[in-house]
């Protein structure tokens, strides 16, 4: 391969999107059981509050981390049956993506990349606190981030200035 051809192949590469997983791990965790041990007693007829929310960092050119927060809440009869908390986080390369298509990878992707994680450890935290299986549902992060998306437009429309055309 000639020098020439060598130098395309690498212009060529730098200006492909680019997206990596370097690293995939735990930020945060909390498990709260407020009202054991009498909650054993009830009949378990849970009441499940999932909340969920994203925030990204940019660490480097090219380099994110992403922050997946996910609480469940379990109600029984009024009372907090437990308090599962998880920040699963992931550092991406992200490079040569146009702005909407980065603000999508980091905000529908990458959330999706990471809720498996967060769904294992909150499927164990339960476990471990002597609750019943408890496995959360998929997540559809691409219609949440649409959602997001259209809001933010509803927004910007009802706050943007009127215009005033002069002829």
């Amino acid at each position: 391969m000639s020098d020439e051809n060598k130098n395309e192949l690498n212009a060529a590469a730098k200006t492909e999107p680019q997206f990596a997983i370097q690293r995939v791990y735990t930020k945060d965790v909390s498990f709260e059981t407020p009202n054991s041990p009498a909650i054993f007693q009830k009949d378990w007829k849970p009441e499940i509050k999932l909340d969920l929310d994203t925030r990204s960092n940019k660490l480097a050119d090219d380099t994110y981390e992403v922050v997946l927060a996910v609480t469940v809440t379990a109600t029984v009869e009024g009372q907090t049956a437990f308090l599962a908390e998880v920040q699963q986080a992931g550092i991406f390369t992200i490079g040569n993506l146009p702005e909407a298509q980065l603000a999508h990878t980091i905000g529908a992707f990458c959330p999706t990349t990471l809720f498996p994680y967060a769904r294992e450890t909150v499927a164990s935290l339960v476990n471990r606190g002597s609750f019943p299986q408890f496995n959360l549902s998929p997540v559809n992060f691409e219609a949440l981030f649409a959602s997001y998306v259209q809001q933010r437009a509803a927004e910007a429309k009802v706050n943007a200035p009127e215009s005033t055309e002069t002829h």
